[in-house]
């Protein structure tokens, strides 16, 4: 898919908490200055890098129960990446039900001292401390998808740009009502978990987007993340919206519900956009028989990356193919719009 300049800027890694950004990287490349004499390269010689087998890693692991599809894919990556490593042992701890059973729970890794700690939190405010706690003990911590909001709690994080999904959404939307010329359109808004911070941030690259266009949203349900709830919410909203012209629902799994319930309805005079990137989301976007024409991913591809990250951190090796010594502190994966169009370079990459 084309990346539109505001994509590349969001794509950004920060080195030991300090942000190499476009710009800086431009200037390097076109400063009137004379060029050192030892350029900063990195040697490639060796084919097989990071690859190799090394030093011997021990990963533990923990992430909320599989309640949704996209969940039980982040488990499922991350142990399947371990066991692609044979220097990677995999220990992971049940999270249960809560904030307060995951803490429990992972206090018993920090007994067993495993060499990484890649943690999916079931909220990232609630679980920072244990990642201060984890730090302090001398074992770093690759957080994943739910921020830590200090940056000591953690020593990579790599999570997908919600910010960005909401806004790719929006980009999409307005971009079909001005091919219809709708001027005014009616649009909905099905979120997911209104607690968490990743739902708020999705809402407001939406609804920035939007207002940049002179549209806004008529009405907004939040979900959590299943297909009953969405069912449920969108039931809500079709009664609420008697003609609608745009729908973003923020979460594929949920979308199950929400297509059920627009179907029950009989309604199908709008377009309707995914969120995440589902493996049935995608073959009923290349179907093109419903109102779903669109989703923005949010890939648990993330959980495989995590598990990569924290051999290298537990290695003290830095990335491969970057000049730096250090894996990145920050990763930040672009959300990028699927549509049938381009549907079937992404159904590898489905959950």
């Amino acid at each position: 898919m084309e990346k539109t300049n505001s994509d590349l800027s969001r794509r950004r890694l920060l080195f030991g908490g300090a942000a190499v950004g476009a710009g800086a990287l431009l200037t390097a490349c076109t400063s009137n200055e004379a060029a050192p004499t030892t350029a900063q390269t990195k040697d490639t010689g060796d084919a097989q890098g990071n690859a190799a087998p090394g030093q011997k890693v021990v990963i533990g692991f923990s992430a909320p129960a599989a309640d949704h599809g996209w969940i039980a894919a982040i488990t499922n990556n991350a142990k399947a990446q371990a066991q692609a490593y044979s220097d990677v042992e995999f220990k992971s701890v049940e999270a249960g039900a809560d904030a307060a059973a995951q803490r429990a729970a992972l206090s018993t890794l920090i007994g067993q001292k495993p060499t990484v700690i890649v943690l999916l939190p079931h909220d990232g405010k609630e679980l920072n401390s244990f990642g201060l706690e984890a730090m302090a003990a001398g074992i770093p911590v690759v957080n994943l998808d739910r921020a830590f909001p200090d940056a000591r709690a953690y020593r990579t994080q790599i999570k997908g740009d919600n910010y960005g999904m909401g806004v790719a959404a929006a980009d999409y939307i307005i971009t079909q009502m001005k091919v219809k010329g709708v001027t005014a359109p009616v649009i909905g808004e099905i979120a997911g978990m209104d607690e968490l911070e990743l739902t708020q941030e999705r809402s407001k690259g939406f609804s920035d987007t939007l207002a940049a266009a002179g549209f806004k949203v008529a009405n907004r349900r939040a979900a959590r993340f299943t297909v009953d709830s969405g069912q449920q919410e969108a039931a809500q909203l079709l009664q609420a919206l008697p003609k609608m012209d745009a729908l973003w629902n923020h979460d594929d799994d949920q979308g199950v519900g929400v297509l059920a319930a627009i179907n029950q309805a009989g309604r199908s005079e709008f377009i309707m956009v995914g969120g995440a990137g589902s493996k049935q989301a995608i073959e009923t976007i290349q179907a093109d028989n419903t109102v779903l024409k669109a989703t923005v991913t949010y890939s648990p591809s993330m959980a495989s990356s995590a598990i990569s990250l924290a051999r290298l951190i537990g290695q003290n090796k830095g990335m491969s193919d970057l000049v730096e010594l250090q894996v990145p502190k920050d990763i930040v994966l672009a959300s990028e719009t699927i549509t049938k169009g381009n549907a079937s370079a992404y159904a590898k990459l489905g959950f």
